[in-house]
């Protein structure tokens, strides 16, 4: 867990930390002896050899490094690495995901960046983490600075390294011409704290888009009826970010086709469920082949009632809908149901109602429902 505020670790957590330049120094005094101009140095045997790369990963990392003429500063920054604790695998991964790292300034860049963020309270598990995670932040000097404030942001550091998965470029932000206008302007939308890292978990790469680009978003997610300050705001602009106007216009088209929509039920649907925007053409289709034409649903009915779209079709509608068919064909219910509400109990609810409730009159229904389940089983349940 970050500890955001401490200034340095204890002597008992590791020298390197408590000293890192001169550790360093030690570290490239050993390796001085190995490390010499050559000028018929090959880059691609040397990623190969010394970094631990495949030959197509070198390949590909050698046109990024057609300047190096010596492995002298490679060297310098595989020692840096080492001395951070990763093992030969991770460093690997590092050069792989960013060849240019090998060039970065061992004791001007990284080696202050370590300092910065023993600063903020990093241990060194999470130093060596995250740059495994982002190399390409490492090497700028504003992640020592930006860090705590997304810790914050995110609720957690680990919730932090999720987003950093998947926006590497996210530490190196501005935080005050970019990212603080943007989370200021989320606020304004409504959007409190909490809502504001689950987006930003779920797009992770919003906080660092341009202000102006952002507002723009808001308006495409007002635009498909979802107003700022509704508790599906946040859905809806995470539905439509990053997506032009002509690529949710096309999307609205197919969800009218699909589920014999007019306009106000579409309307209506994506109001209730805007990540009906994010749904591809085939998962609407079989959803609409399934409840209208199989299980019989109004497609008004389905429009007001959109949740049951975001279940699995395989995993949760049939299954449900072939049980309570066959319980109504032999008889064992009393009442009609309502597809909805069968659809959308939990499983627990579910099994007690439908299954449990019948297991003497249909000793198989358990069985063959699991099997639907998995995909496996009949339409047709057995009685016997």
């Amino acid at each position: 867990m970050l500890r955001i505020g401490r200034i340095v670790l204890t002597q008992a957590n590791s020298s390197y930390y408590t000293s890192p330049v001169s550790h360093l120094h030690r570290l490239l005094s050993a390796a001085a002896p190995h490390i010499s101009p050559n000028p018929s140095f090959a880059v691609e045997d040397y990623l190969v050899a010394t970094c631990g790369l495949t030959r197509a990963q070198a390949l590909k990392a050698s046109t990024k490094l057609c300047h190096l003429k010596s492995p002298t500063k490679p060297d310098a920054v595989l020692a840096f690495l080492a001395g951070l604790g990763l093992s030969r695998a991770d460093i690997a991964a590092v050069v792989a995901k960013d060849p240019k790292f090998l060039c970065t300034s061992v004791e001007r860049t990284l080696a202050s960046t370590v300092t910065d963020l023993t600063g903020t309270g990093l241990s060194h598990t999470e130093i060596a983490r995250l740059v495994s995670l982002t190399p390409f932040s490492f090497r700028s000097r504003s992640i020592g600075s930006n860090l705590p404030y997304c810790v914050r942001l995110f609720g957690s550091y680990e919730n932090l390294t999720r987003a950093l998965k998947f926006s590497n470029y996210l530490l190196t932000r501005s935080l005050d011409k970019v990212v603080k206008p943007n989370v200021a302007f989320l606020h304004e939308c409504g959007i409190d704290a909490t809502g504001i890292a689950s987006l930003c978990l779920a797009v992770p790469w919003l906080l660092g888009t341009k202000p102006e680009q952002v507002r723009a978003m808001v308006v495409r997610a007002e635009a498909v009826g979802v107003p700022r300050g509704s508790g599906m705001f946040r859905l809806a602009l995470q539905a439509v970010a990053f997506r032009s106007e002509e690529t949710i216009a096309v999307k609205v088209e197919q969800l009218k086709t699909a589920f014999r929509w007019s306009d106000a039920e579409v309307g209506t649907a994506v109001c209730k469920l805007p990540m009906l925007l994010t749904m591809s053409k085939d998962t609407m289709q079989s959803k609409s082949e399934f409840l209208i034409s199989e299980v019989g649903l109004d497609p008004g009915y389905i429009a007001r009632r959109p949740a049951m779209l975001g279940l699995s079709l395989k995993g949760r509608l049939r299954p449900r809908y072939y049980t309570v068919k066959f319980l109504k064909d032999n008889g064992l219910l009393d009442c009609e149901r309502d597809y909805f509400n069968t659809f959308a109990a939990s499983e627990k609810v579910f099994v007690e109602k439908f299954i449990y409730r019948h297991k003497d009159a249909a000793p198989h229904l358990a069985q063959d429902y699991a099997a639907a389940c998995r995909g496996e089983g009949p339409t047709n349940f057995r009685f016997t």
